[in-house]
């Protein structure tokens, strides 16, 4: 049994963890630690999860001997702060995205994890969303053949929000979930070349970025751009027997959420959705269909940590893959402040 404690109840913790931890009867969330300031003015919601016991005292939750899982959800500056807390006090971490602010963080809390028994885990959970799911699916099949290339495009249309961003936020903030994508499926490249910069503040933004992650025969693009007006696919795939193209499904930041706590439902995409698939199968034939999406389950990185825990299984997210996805993302914010 996993007997978890959350710190912080932000947006992340609300919809990516707890609906997809309720109906996994091997998970208990005992506790959700808050900062007494974070609460003032904000009580309400917490009456939505009347079996978890809130509390702004962090030694309850530290000094409980049945938590064995910490989840750290605060502001991305005091990741490492309470991963280490946490470790030092004998529980088991999964922190979110970024894992460390450096590669060099990262390393240290991996070698404290280590030398104490522990697990300590990024969620890199978008490994588990549905169109990356219904792309590996793809990949997996053999259809395409070797792999020459893969594309992954994440994208807006928000020049004004260009405008408007000075500092170095985007990289750690939302290219590190397709960095970790590519990285997670490859494996790490032998080489990146960066474009990274901002177009309306540059030198002071990284709010573009175009990377290249080079393999032994293929390469992974990943690309994020403020000035996408007309949709680009998700992901496009080729191979030498065939090309993949999954759309994209909009973003997750455009939901509107009632009151009340969110409740799982299976998402019934329609077939525009859907992926499409051209290839040439064994006989010679050129085959072309829908491929139909993968359901998301964020919860499969638990189901991991309970197979690490008790059957020493591997970790989904491994602690080299996280060194070098910080590894990427330092160097693109250093080729952004050069970017002038």
């Amino acid at each position: 049994m996993l007997v978890v404690a959350y710190i912080g109840f932000g947006n992340s913790v609300c919809v990516y963890h707890l609906p997809y931890v309720a109906d996994r009867d091997f998970i208990q969330v005992k506790y959700i630690y808050r900062r007494e300031e974070d609460r003032v003015g904000d009580t309400e919601r917490e009456s939505w999860y009347p079996d978890i016991t809130f509390t702004s005292d962090i030694d309850q939750v530290m000094k409980d001997p049945e938590v064995n899982l910490v989840v750290v959800n605060t502001p991305d500056a005091f990741h490492v702060s309470y991963t280490k807390m946490a470790l030092e006090n004998g529980k088991n971490v999964l922190c979110e995205k970024p894992f460390a602010m450096s590669a060099d963080e990262a390393r240290e809390v991996f070698a404290m994890a280590k030398e104490k028994g522990l697990l300590a885990m990024a969620n890199q959970n978008r490994r588990f969303d549905a169109d990356m799911r219904t792309l590996r699916k793809v990949l997996e099949s053999g259809v395409l053949g070797d792999l020459v290339e893969v594309e992954s495009h994440y994208d807006y249309f928000r020049p004004e929000r260009d405008m408007q961003i000075k500092g170095f936020h985007m990289l750690y903030g939302l290219g590190v979930h397709p960095i970790d994508q590519m990285i997670g499926q490859f494996g790490i490249p032998k080489k990146v070349v960066y474009d990274c910069r901002s177009i309306a503040n540059p030198g002071e933004s990284d709010s573009y970025y175009d990377l290249d992650l080079f393999y032994d025969k293929f390469k992974a693009i990943v690309k994020t751009s403020y000035y996408v007006k007309l949709d680009y696919p998700r992901f496009i795939a080729h191979g030498t027997k065939g090309s993949f193209l999954m759309p994209p499904l909009g973003h997750n930041s455009d939901i509107k959420r009632k009151p009340g706590p969110v409740i799982l439902e299976k998402a019934e995409y329609p077939e525009e959705k859907w992926g499409t698939l051209s290839y040439i199968d064994k006989d010679g034939k050129d085959v072309t269909m829908k491929v139909p999406l993968e359901q998301c389950d964020y919860g499969m990185i638990y189901d991991n940590i309970e197979n690490v825990l008790v059957n020493g299984t591997d970790k989904v997210v491994k602690d080299e893959e996280v060194v070098a996805v910080l590894q990427i993302i330092e160097q693109g914010i250093q080729k952004a402040k050069e970017a002038k």
